[in-house]
C-alpha cells in the first residue's frame, strides 16, 4: 500500500497505434529520441523523473541563491553529514557532473579502474580520461543463487593488479546498487572487502552512492548482522568504508536535478580534495552551488533524509517487486530477485529468434513502445558494445509517481508483445548511424528493422 497520497497530478495520454508507429520510425528506433508526451508509461530511467514531496517543495521557497556562501549549501552539507557521514562535499549539476569532477582528478592515461560493474557514464568518464574501465562482478552473479549479486569479486581486482601493476590502479569503485547488473544489491561485508583490497593497492576507494538507500534496505532484509538496524543506520554503515562518494541526487536524493562529490575529512585526501575542488569550480560552478540553484540544494537536503525513512523505502522497493511478480506471472523472464529501482528482463530469452548482433534488447524496447507506449531502456550489447553483458531491458520506476493501474498496463503490453513474437512479427535491428564514442552510442545512435532473411539474401 502506498505510503503517500497525490496532491498534484499531470495528465498523460496513450497515443493511437499509427502515432506510435510514426514516432518510433521518426526516432530512428531509439526511444531516447521519442517525445515525452508520446509516452504513456515512462520507465526509461528513475533518474530525476520522480515526484517530490510537499516538504521538498516547501523547502525550495527558502532557497538562498547567493553565488558564494549559500545557506542552502550549508543545509545540504548538514544532510549529507547526518545521512551519509561525509563532511566535505562539492555540488554538481547531476551525477555525471560529479563523475567528471572526481574521475578527472583521479584517472590518468594508462590507468585501470575496477568496479563491480561500470554504468555507461562511468565507463565513458574513465575512458575519456585515458583509463580502462574493468568490470569485476562474480561470474555467477545473475544465476539467481546470490542474495547480493551486485558484489564485486575482489579476487578479480587482485588478479588485475597482478597483471597491470598496483600503481596503475588509482581507484577501486563500487556501485550501490549495481545498476548495470540488474540493479542487484551489495552486502556490507563486500563493501568491507572492497575497502581492504583498495588499501592493499594503495588506491582510493570510491562508492557510487546514487541508490544507497535502496541498497541499505536490501542489506537490512538479507544480511543477518543488520536485521535489527534501521535503514538509516545501515546506510551510514555501508558508506563508512569509502574514501569518496559520487552521488546523483536524481536517484536517492529524490530530486529532479543535482548531485555531488563527497570526500572523507582525512588529511590523506586533502590533495584529492583540492584537485577535485578546482575541477568543480571549472566545470560545475563555485563550490557552494556547483551548478544547482539554491532551491535545488534545499530540495535535495530534504530528499536525502526522506530517502531513508522506513515507510518510503519499503513502498519503493515493494512496488518494483510487484511489477517483477506481475511480469513473471506472465512468463516474462525477469531477473529474480528484483532490484531496488527497476525490473530487468532477459531479452535474449524473451526473443530467442533474434541473435545478439541484431540487438534483441533494443528490439524488445521498441516493441514495448509500439504495443503500449511504454518506454524502457536496453542495457545489453547495444548500450555496452565490446563487453560481455547479458541482453537486458531495464524498466526503471520513477519514485512516488505511478500506481497499480500503470503497472498493469506494462504487464498487458508484454502480453501483446509476446503475441507478436509468437506470430513471428518482431524483427531485429541494425545500426544506421552512431557517434564516435562507443560508450555513449545508445543515447543517440539510430537503427532500422532488419529480418534475418534480408541478411541472408544480402550475403
Amino acid at each position: 500500500m502506498r505510503a503517500y497520497k497525490s496532491k498534484v497530478v499531470s495528465p498523460i495520454r496513450l497515443p493511437d497505434r499509427d502515432e506510435r508507429e510514426s514516432q518510433l520510425e521518426r526516432a530512428g528506433y531509439n526511444v531516447f529520441n521519442l517525445d515525452s508526451d508520446a509516452v504513456f508509461v515512462d520507465l526509461l530511467t528513475d533518474s530525476g523523473t520522480g515526484t517530490m514531496s510537499e516538504s521538498q517543495w516547501a523547502a525550495m521557497m527558502s532557497g538562498d541563491e547567493a553565488y558564494a556562501g549559500s545557506a542552502s549549501f550549508e543545509r545540504l552539507r548538514e544532510s549529507v553529514a547526518d545521512v551519509m557521514g561525509f563532511e566535505r562535499i562539492l555540488p554538481a549539476h547531476q551525477g555525471r557532473g560529479a563523475e567528471n569532477v572526481l574521475y578527472g582528478a583521479l584517472v590518468e592515461d594508462g590507468d585501470y579502474v575496477p568496479n563491480n560493474t561500470h554504468f555507461d557514464t562511468t565507463r565513458a568518464h574513465i575512458a575519456n580520461n585515458g583509463g580502462e574501465p574493468v568490470d569485476c562482478p562474480h561470474d555467477d552473479a545473475l544465476s539467481g543463487d546470490r542474495e547480493f549479486a551486485g558484489d564485486i569479486d575482489v579476487e578479480q581486482v587482485r588478479a588485475l593488479a597482478d597483471e597491470v601493476g598496483a600503481d596503475r590502479i588509482p581507484a577501486v569503485l563500487l556501485t550501490l546498487t549495481n545498476n548495470s547488473l540488474a540493479g542487484q544489491p551489495v552486502s556490507v561485508e563486500n563493501v568491507h572487502e572492497a575497502r581492504k583490497v583498495a588499501d592493499e593497492l594503495d588506491a582510493t576507494f570510491v562508492v557510487d552512492a546514487c541508490r544507497f538507500a535502496e541498497n541499505a534496505y536490501f542489506v537490512r532484509e538479507r544480511e543477518a548482522e543488520f536485521a535489527d538496524r534501521s535503514v538509516a543506520e545501515v546506510a551510514r554503515e555501508q558508506l563508512s568504508y569509502a574514501d569518496a562518494l559520487v552521488m546523483s541526487g536524481k536517484k536517492d536524493g529524490l530530486v529532479n536535478v543535482g548531485g555531488f562529490v563527497a570526500l572523507r575529512d582525512d588529511p590523506a585526501l586533502d590533495d584529492l580534495h583540492a584537485k577535485a575542488r578546482e575541477r568543480a569550480i571549472l566545470y560545475e560552478g563555485f563550490t557552494t552551488y556547483g551548478g544547482m540553484a539554491g532551491r535545488d540544494l534545499e530540495a535535495m537536503a530534504v530528499g536525502l533524509r526522506e530517502a531513508v525513512e522506513e515507510s518510503y523505502i519499503a513502498d519503493r522497493v515493494g512496488q518494483v517487486q510487484r511489477l517483477g511478480d506481475m511480469l513473471a506471472e506472465r512468463d516474462v523472464p525477469v531477473q529474480r530477485p528484483t532490484g531496488g529501482h527497476a525490473v530487468y528482463v532477459n531479452a535474449a530469452e524473451f526473443l530467442p529468434e533474434i541473435p545478439a548482433e541484431r540487438f534483441p534488447g533494443q528490439a524488445l524496447v521498441c516493441e514495448l513502445y509500439r504495443e503500449g507506449a511504454v518506454r524502457g531502456v536496453e542495457l545489453g550489447s547495444f548500450a555496452f558494445p565490446d563487453t560481455d553483458r547479458p541482453e537486458l531491458v531495464r524498466l526503471s520506476l520513477p519514485r512516488r509517481t505511478y500506481g497499480a493501474d500503470h503497472l498493469e498496463h506494462v504487464a498487458e503490453t508484454f502480453e501483446k508483445v509476446a503475441e507478436r513474437r509468437d506470430a513471428g512479427e518482431i524483427s531485429g535491428l541494425e545500426i544506421t548511424d552512431e557517434p564516435e564514442m562507443a560508450e555513449l552510442r545508445h543515447f543517440s545512435a539510430e537503427l532500422r528493422p532488419v529480418r534475418e532473411q534480408e541478411t541472408t539474401t544480402a550475403d
